[in-house]
């Protein structure tokens, strides 16, 4: 009795090496689309989780303890606030509350701020702001010399200033033991302190503050942009604060404010993230379905150029699913290769653009290692016609071309 002829797995490497080394230039013009679409599908998804990592690490403490509150139900006619007087002492009372307070552009449109009584304009271009000391300290202000307004100064209306950087240089206030004065449309401002710098709100730096009970009482309320409310809360009550804040200020007209908490930092990050992901990966499966189609046309042409080899290799007892086993085992190396090398060099970029920009990197193996794997996938899908194609060759037929 004849053995039937059998073909092991190291024959089975060693052939489909061979067979993609016999034919260097085309094998790497064939695993050009594997690399191209196992690559992409490996950046996108590396750079996206390393841009969704920024995104959560820039999302500090600072921005998810913060609430705004605006006044959307101020009289149009009058311009009446419809935050009440004592709006400061209200929120405080709100569990997870730090500080807060309400602060608005003070209704002059062209204010003549100087240094000196009687002397040229030399504000122009500064910002006049209403602020309570509330809404000052959920600012998180660094002051450089002096102090900031109090609810002393706030309940008498002191006609006092805090200064911003620039405002305290373009009106020449550099020191403040001689308590100096700026002059608002004529009149007199004691400069009580200057700030350099601020978390919340930086804009104001570019400005000047006195007490919102001053501006009320001097210029009338908000008529430009509706008064707003700044609230610090302990990390984690925001969305609560926010959500109890229009009824702790106005319970019987809740309905006046409109309260905004910090957005979810994983929502986020899903927003930024989601339209490019579809948008990349679809052209990452675009070009793995070249690649496919790239190595099922090298493939069925190497079929049809080693017809003479088929037809040797039946005559000598190799059976159909032999010469099948084969040219899917070349078609399956020419993907693996190509998922290798496109992962390598996906991984590769997502590295460098990190380090480029100083980010840390972010690769889930989840994504790194099957990669190859779907590019062996790709192959054995591509081959698989070209294989069934060359089994069912009959010797006789292919030994006569």
């Amino acid at each position: 009795m004849i053995e039937r002829s059998r073909l092991s797995v190291r024959d089975l490497v060693g052939e489909a090496i061979s067979g993609a080394l016999q034919r260097p230039s085309r094998s790497v013009l064939t695993m050009l689309g594997t690399v191209l679409g196992i690559g992409a599908f490996v950046a996108i998804l590396g750079l996206t989780a390393t841009a969704g990592g920024q995104i959560d690490k820039r999302f500090t403490a600072l921005a998810a303890t913060e609430v705004t509150v605006e006044d959307v139900g101020a009289d149009q006619i009058t311009h009446e606030m419809s935050f009440p007087a004592d709006a400061s002492s209200r929120v405080r009372r709100i569990d997870g509350v730090v500080d807060g307070g309400v602060y608005w552009p003070v209704p002059l449109p062209d204010p003549t701020l100087t240094g000196a009584p009687g002397m040229p304009g030399d504000g122009a271009g500064l910002t006049l702001y209403a602020a309570d000391p509330g809404a000052l300290a959920a600012m998180r202000p660094t002051v450089e010399t002096g102090r900031l307004p109090d609810a002393f100064h706030t309940s008498r209306r002191e006609r006092v200033a805090v200064l911003g950087p620039t405002a305290a240089r373009r009106l020449g206030i550099s020191r403040l033991d001689s308590h100096p004065a700026i002059f608002i449309n004529g009149t007199p401002y004691t400069v009580i302190g200057v700030i350099n710098n601020l978390q919340r709100l930086p804009e104001l730096l570019l400005g000047v503050v006195i007490p919102s009970t001053t501006a009320l009482s001097a210029y009338g309320p908000p008529t430009d942009a509706p008064a707003k409310m700044l609230i610090e809360t302990r990390l984690g009550a925001a969305k609560v604060v926010a959500e109890q804040v229009a009824v702790a200020l106005r319970p019987e007209a809740p309905d006046r404010f409109k309260a905004t908490a910090p957005p979810d930092p994983q929502a986020l990050r899903g927003n930024v993230t989601g339209d490019l992901n579809a948008l990349f990966l679809l052209l990452a499966a675009i070009s793995l379905v070249i690649g496919a189609v790239g190595i099922a046309n090298t493939t069925f042409v190497a079929v049809l150029e080693r017809t003479g080899e088929i037809g040797l290799r039946r005559s000598l007892g190799a059976r159909p699913q032999h010469i099948a086993a084969q040219f899917l085992a070349e078609s399956a190396a020419l993907g693996t290769l190509g998922g290798l090398i496109g992962t390598s060099l996906a991984v590769a970029l997502v590295v460098g653009i990190a380090v480029a920009n100083s980010w840390t990197a972010v690769l889930h193996p989840s994504t790194v290692l099957p990669a190859p794997l779907v590019g062996t996938l790709v192959g054995l899908l591509a081959g698989l016609y070209p294989a069934m194609r060359a089994a069912r060759t009959e010797p006789v037929e292919a030994l006569r071309r």
